[in-house]
């Protein structure tokens, strides 16, 4: 007996939403408008972007690639939960959840570095605007790019082999709605203080560093900001920010709150509720936030407009 309850499950249980029952058709419904919005709005930025010169620039070419890997990023969590929501049994395959989980944390993580990588283009557009061109060159931004999928690979790698080579209990039901790394440690038959430890260091990795290097970022920024004479100058150059540090603040700290503490401290209906916030909404504001895209859509859908009419 004791033997088969340390064998590798087969099937994972979520019970994530199970306590809001009577309201999972209504949750289905708002969660599928929002990740309809999402979607659509992504696709709208990396179109715009690839087909308005005006928009071919470092900040763009970020903002491009940061709505890919949300919309990868949504699509590896948002579908299975919709589908949950609906079905009576809410379950996963073992390798199933190894993969989404292996998805989130490859994403994630290079979503945290690429928003450090727009931390930098911030501080070069607005510290040294004359050498900007020559430092953020079309090589560098790929580069960088690159580097954060990078990292995200290996740290996907290290934690999803850590997480999964451990045996798990008889009862497999996670008390979430996909496959993160507190809820599946939480149902492993014995996880080691040294796994822990690993997983808690690599958190530390992927959330502080880059954050840190926003941070710094910011603090150049703010005092080239202050230096500027005209409180229309000023104001300017902080709203080529602002859109950022609130994708920042709203990343970070859902994130941090969630993987900067002890296993033993897992709270699984507060870490629902957050990861709702950065697998939905931190997505969704970043798709309604830029407003040159915005303008560059306005730009597009009047030219549309005229053109039809002098066809007609």
């Amino acid at each position: 007996m004791e033997d088969d309850s340390r064998t590798l499950a087969t099937d994972f249980i979520f019970l994530g939403f199970s306590n809001l029952a009577e309201l999972q058709k209504l949750l289905f419904v708002v969660f599928l408008l929002l990740y309809l919005v999402t979607l659509s709005t992504n696709a709208t930025i990396m179109t715009i972007i690839r087909l308005d010169p005006s928009l071919h620039m470092p900040m763009y070419f970020f903002l491009s690639d940061l709505s890919f890997l949300e919309t990868c990023y949504t699509f590896v969590i948002v579908p299975k939960m919709l589908v949950d929501l609906l079905a009576e049994r809410k379950a996963i395959s073992f390798l199933g959840c190894a993969v989404q989980m292996y998805f989130f944390l490859f994403l994630g993580c290079s979503h945290s570095f690429l928003l450090a990588a727009m931390g930098y283009d911030r501080f070069v557009a607005i510290c040294h605007p004359l050498h900007y061109n020559s430092i953020m060159t079309q090589r560098v931004c790929v580069q960088l790019v690159i580097a954060s999928a990078l990292i995200g690979l290996l740290v996907a790698q290290a934690d999803t082999t850590l997480v999964f080579c451990l045996p798990f209990r008889a009862s497999r039901k996670l008390n979430h709605f996909f496959c993160d790394i507190a809820p599946v440690l939480s149902v492993a038959f014995a996880h080691t203080n040294l796994s822990e430890a690993v997983v808690f260091t690599l958190a530390i990795f992927v959330l502080l560093i880059p954050l840190t290097l926003i941070l710094i970022s910011y603090l150049f920024i703010l005092f080239a900001i202050l230096k500027i004479p005209s409180a229309t100058g000023r104001r300017k150059a902080f709203s080529t920010c602002s859109a950022h540090l609130m994708v920042v603040v709203v990343h970070y700290g859902c994130a941090c709150s969630i993987y900067l503490r002890s296993n033993a401290s897992y709270s699984s209906d507060k870490d629902a509720v957050i990861s709702v916030a950065y697998t939905i909404l931190t997505p969704l504001l970043n798709s309604l936030r830029n407003k040159d895209v915005k303008t560059a859509l306005r730009k597009s859908l009047r030219k549309n407009r005229l053109s039809q009419k002098d066809f007609q």
